[in-house]
């Protein structure tokens, strides 16, 4: 394989996402194109290179540099079958992270590398990687380039604002925004010139006393091309710099421009510290190659007369350096220090939700942190936003799986209760205290049960008006049920005594009117609710870091509230009832399986609110769910199990004489 240095014009065919560094690239193949000329420092010896891009990415960055220790062009981890060409050295990128990235790396091959931007920062974690800096310490490398035309632009419009006869109760002012060499930056900040100032609403403008009247292009054609297409909308002016033969060609480059023939004021002729430290490096390990091969040592590299050919990689990056500060890392914003120049800062970490990213083809990251917006959320290095994740309690997941399931489960028992109970529906133990209040509980907990997969799957407009008052209003109706039994054992035996004027209260029409209007009043809270704040579906952005929760919004927290303290009235009052009567001397009272059932239900429901409060997400949900299922389950367990036992297990006890002397 030839492997003389590229031609000009090979070098001039690469990415032209690195023309930023263009010159580091000519300072490569100078370099080596000269040492390869020197009969002296490297005799039978041909240096090569090959340049990789790590993209600021770490996965690219540890790909690129397993190619260098690979066979050429295949990637094969540890197998290399081109024995003519070996890595001698590395020249690393500008970016300390990156240049920290292949270290790990190299150091298993033990292959020097040699950096020509900043140094990394070293940790515990880090002892001992081979790093050979090129860059001498200054305190001032790089002034800011464009710093000269900002001082040009305050200056003229001082001088303007100065004399009142050119422009008299006018005063004019300027803006600067960045293009970051991107066209949607370009496109963003043009915008920004045109509306309300530092507010980006397109098509509206309030500030009527600030006004557009011109804009100063940039330096690049491109930049000034995209600027114009957007002005030429609003009528607006655009004040180019004199480019070549004073206007902006829509065909840049060709490809054969000669760099003498270049304008200097748009391309850097001078060589930078960069591109000298780049050639400094190249010569650095010359040199070391040169003292290697006459050590009797190494003696046994060379081969055959043929030559030792040698590839030097080259990994680089765009990262100008600061006046006096390196630059800030992802993550991290800049604070000027007090009393020092403005290009003197401290870097400080973001605050929690906030970020800090590279903004273009420059490795400049934002002076400030910004948030993320409502449908994303940092990452844990704060340099860049996540999508966040859509979260309801669905029926994919294995919460609402179990949740459905049990739903279902208690439904079918119930069922299986209700076709019990009408199976023996003449038989003493069914009609004991009114046996259509019976049917009516056990109807009451089926939809009870039932309404619990209203929680569940993605919330809609329907599925939110209904599920909290359809739970409000059965459950009332089954408390009110137990109200009844309860009531009617009462009054049943205070029936009894003689003379007593309860008689007339005793029968199934006071029973029926307990029912009907203890749950009316539960429905006339509901249709208070769904008339004034009813529920909808609502976006939760900010309840729960990283994810967007899709939920009913109640409405109205105060009716939702009210809905549940008006079931706990109506159980209170059962509980109360059902224990005053649980020793009165009738031989179907249900009193003690009432009382502890109520017992259950104003436990589960007293613990369900700070539970509640303190859950958010999809678990607030699975929570109301859970305390559904458990009160009502309650219920069905502790009135019907003990008549369920005597209806399948013991059936001889099933008849009123058995019953009566029990």
């Amino acid at each position: 394989m030839d492997t003389a240095p590229p031609s000009e014009r090979e070098l001039a065919e690469l990415d032209d996402s690195q023309d930023l560094n263009y010159q580091h690239i000519l300072a490569l193949a100078f370099a080596v194109k000269e040492i390869n000329g020197d009969p002296d420092l490297l005799p039978n010896v041909t240096l090569g290179f090959h340049i990789y891009d790590s993209y600021f990415k770490d996965n690219s960055t540890y790909y690129a540099t397993l190619l260098l220790v690979s066979t050429l062009e295949i990637f094969v981890p540890n197998y290399l079958c081109d024995t003519q060409y070996n890595l001698i050295g590395v020249i690393g990128g500008l970016d300390p992270l990156i240049s920290l990235h292949v270290a790990n790396v190299l150091d298993v091959y033990k292959i020097p590398q040699l950096i020509y931007g900043s140094a990394p920062v070293m940790g515990d974690k880090t002892p001992g990687l081979p790093f050979y800096q090129m860059v001498p310490k200054k305190d001032f490398q790089v002034l800011p380039k464009n710093y000269q035309y900002i001082l040009a632009l305050a200056f003229a419009v001082k001088e303007i604002n100065g004399n009142e006869k050119l422009l008299p109760n006018v005063t004019l002012g300027f803006h600067i925004y960045d293009s970051y060499f991107q066209e949607k930056w370009t496109c963003y900040a043009t915008l920004l010139l045109i509306f309300t100032l530092e507010r980006f609403v397109p098509d509206y403008l309030c500030d009527a006393q600030y006004n557009l009247v011109a804009v100063i292009g940039g330096l690049d054609p491109l930049i000034s091309l995209n600027v114009a297409n957007i002005l030429d909308v609003y009528k607006i002016p655009q004040l180019d710099v004199d480019w070549v033969n004073g206007k902006v060609e829509s065909e840049i480059c060709t490809g054969e421009e000669k760099l003498e023939n270049l304008s200097a004021f748009l391309f850097e002729m001078g060589m930078t510290g960069h591109s000298y430290s780049v050639y400094n490096a190249v010569y650095a390990v010359a040199h070391a190659l040169h003292a290697m091969s006459s050590s009797r040592l190494n003696h046994r590299m060379m081969v055959d007369g043929g030559g030792l050919k040698l590839l030097l990689h080259l990994l680089w990056q765009a990262q100008p350096l600061s006046v006096c500060s390196e630059s800030c890392n992802p993550g991290s914003s800049k604070k000027v220090k007090e009393g020092k120049p403005f290009c003197c800062y401290d870097c400080i970490p973001c605050p929690e939700g906030k970020i800090s990213t590279q903004m273009g083809k420059k490795y400049t990251y934002m002076n400030d942190c910004n948030k993320c917006t409502d449908e994303t959320y940092p990452n844990r290095n704060q340099d860049f936003c996540i999508p966040k994740e859509i979260s309801f309690l669905s029926y994919g997941e294995p919460l609402g799986i179990t949740l459905a399931l049990s739903a279902l489960l208690f439904s079918f028992i119930t069922a299986l209760v209700i076709g019990t109970f009408m199976k023996h529906h003449n038989t003493p133990i069914v009609k004991a205290n009114n046996r259509t209040l019976t049917y009516t509980l056990l109807v009451s907990l089926l939809l009870c049960f039932l309404c619990a997969l209203f929680f569940i799957g993605q919330p809609g407009k329907m599925m939110c008006l209904l599920r909290q008052t359809a739970f409000g209003i059965i459950f009332s109706a089954a408390v009110s049920c137990v109200l009844a039994k309860t009531t009617t054992v009462v009054l049943a035996f205070m029936a009894t005594k003689p003379g007593s004027r309860m008689r007339k209260w005793v029968g199934t029409r006071q029973a029926y009117s307990i029912v009907l209007s203890c749950s009316l009043v539960q429905v006339g809270i509901c249709i208070v609710w769904l008339a004034t704040s009813p529920p909808f579906p609502n976006l939760d952005m900010h309840s729960v870091v990283g994810e967007i929760i899709l939920e009913c919004n109640e409405g109205s927290v105060t009716f939702f509230y009210c809905v549940l303290s008006y079931m706990g009235f109506l159980a209170s009052i059962s509980f109360i009832v059902a224990f005053l009567a649980r020793k009165l001397p009738d031989s179907f009272n249900e009193a003690k399986f009432i009382t502890f059932s109520m017992l259950v239900f104003c436990s589960v429901w007293l613990s369900f609110v700070p539970t509640y409060l303190s859950t958010k997400g999809k678990y607030m949900v699975a929570v109301e769910i859970f305390s559904i299922l458990a009160s009502g389950l309650g219920l069905l367990g502790c009135i019907f199990t003990p008549k369920c036992y005597i209806i399948l297990l013991r059936p001889e006890l099933n008849n009123r004489g058995k019953l009566m002397r029990r």
